[in-house]
């Protein structure tokens, strides 16, 4: 059987590196993920009255579903 994590914390470090990679963390968090968003397609097009007015999502429009990989692919491409 696999041990339980222990709950104990080491306190952070107060030095420059800790602090900015704290900040680093703290910026990706607080966008609601770490990396690069997977899918730029607003929320609202997944909602019930976007589907029903018809905007796309790339679930449901190939060609929308075509223009995200490209842009997606453009992105990565630029990194």
């Amino acid at each position: 059987m696999a041990e339980a994590k222990s709950k104990t914390t080491q306190p952070t470090p107060k030095d420059g590196v800790a602090e900015a990679i704290q900040a680093a963390t703290d910026a990706a968090e607080a966008q609601g993920y770490l990396g690069v968003a997977v899918d730029p397609t607003p929320n609202e097009n997944y909602t019930l009255a976007g589907v029903t007015s018809g905007k796309p999502t790339p679930e449901s429009d190939p060609e929308y579903a075509r223009e995200v990989r490209q842009q997606l692919d453009d992105a990565a491409r630029a990194r």
